[in-house]
């Protein structure tokens, strides 16, 4: 049986694009822990934290994690997954988890060129440049002790799919 594999990173690394790429090359099912969100409560992120604050977003984020882990599973989760610490021990437990590693200015850049701001509210009310660099500081460290692998996303989506699978290739000769 095939473990899920779990994408963390930052908003704008490329966990949904990366996932989906690489859930084709693996034969996996793909979700979005976000999405699945969305639709089961029919309200966007904003809506949600408008209505239930961080903590009530981050409880439902927690429930939508655990409702599409599966195996032979390429899941994407959001950025701030991994600030319940239940959550990181339970992807670790799980299955494996990816660290989709970028500079806070490729994520602004990413960010501004694809814009979403009905998904996902500011987290700092600053601009989105400013934003990145405060929250991979407060995020860094967790998404590190997290992850089993961390992978350079400021490549081209391909080329980020092809080292997640040489990086799992490796792993399992060894």
């Amino acid at each position: 049986m095939s473990l899920p594999l779990y994408l963390i990173g930052a908003r704008g690394c490329g966990k949904t694009t990366v996932g989906q790429a690489l859930a084709n090359a693996l034969g996996y099912a793909f979700s979005d822990t976000d999405r699945y969100l969305q639709q089961t409560t029919q309200r966007t992120v904003a809506d949600i934290v408008s209505a239930e604050g961080w903590e009530g977003f981050r409880q439902r984020e927690t429930l939508s994690l655990k409702a599409v882990t599966a195996p032979a599973t390429v899941i994407a989760t959001g950025g701030g997954m991994v600030l319940a610490a239940e959550n990181g021990k339970f992807m670790r437990e799980q299955g494996r988890v990816i660290y989709l590693k970028a500079d806070a200015n490729v994520l602004a850049a990413r960010l501004e060129a694809y814009p979403e701001q009905d998904q996902r509210p500011t987290l700092t009310g600053r601009p989105i440049a400013d934003e990145m660099v405060e929250v991979l500081a407060a995020r860094d460290a967790l998404y590190q002790q997290t992850a089993h692998y961390v992978i350079n996303a400021m490549q081209c989506p391909d080329k980020v799919v092809e080292d997640i699978i040489t990086m799992l290739s490796l792993a399992r000769a060894s």
